[in-house]
């Protein structure tokens, strides 16, 4: 298959996968092998395993960080870090997109950065939110509070209390934070230290 006739097909997609290719009605193995050879080339961008992109002059529209976030590990969620200053409530802006999924711990690395995928417990993969990016995509999200919570689940250990998170993080806009949804979510953590830490960090806003 000539790479003229494989981009007029396959543009109308942000991404691709090898899965893509039993629908051409071509000899798929021929078609990977033609795949590794366009992407020796730099005319297809693999993003991890069997998950590719076009080259910028071929592609239709460039993807979101986020949406990539979502197509490199399903199912998965932005959160942590990316997502604490994507609502402005950390300062820093952060290079690397932070992600949680239901399973093991892992890290991508493309041109388009680097995706890093923290697990948490299936009964805690909830609270993300729905939202469109400037392409008009879908991507998954963490709300604000839960992104908080997934981040405190993630690194407890390094705090003692309330304060020491928000000096630490260098928390802003706290009010946008709704105490209901903090209580809530908190207690899908169980036994861990995150229930604790998150009253006193409702009782350390009230006093502010």
């Amino acid at each position: 298959m000539k790479y003229i006739d494989f981009k007029n097909q396959i543009r109308a997609f942000p991404v691709f996968s090898t899965n893509h290719l039993t629908g051409f009605g071509k000899n798929v193995q021929v078609l990977r092998n033609q795949l590794t050879g366009w992407h020796r080339k730099g005319l297809v961008i693999r993003l991890r395993k069997g998950l590719y992109i076009l080259n910028e002059a071929d592609r239709r529209l460039t993807p979101s960080r986020m949406f990539l976030a979502n197509q490199l590990y399903v199912p998965s969620y932005v959160s942590a870090e990316y997502a604490l200053h994507f609502y402005d409530l950390i300062p820093e802006r952060v290079a690397d997109l932070t992600s949680v999924a239901p399973m093991k711990t892992t890290a991508f690395e493309n041109p388009f950065g680097r995706f890093l995928y923290q697990q948490i417990k299936a009964s805690v993969f909830t609270g993300y939110r729905l939202l469109k990016d400037e392409n008009d995509f879908i991507i998954h999200i963490a709300e604000p509070e839960k992104a908080l919570l997934d981040y405190l689940y993630l690194n407890h250990s390094r705090f003692r209390d309330a304060a020491m998170i928000v000096e630490s993080l260098r928390m802003q806009n706290l009010d946008i934070l709704d105490r209901g949804k903090l209580t809530k979510y908190a207690a899908l953590f169980g036994r861990t230290r995150v229930p604790d830490l998150t009253k006193q960090l409702i009782a350390w806003t009230k006093g502010r």
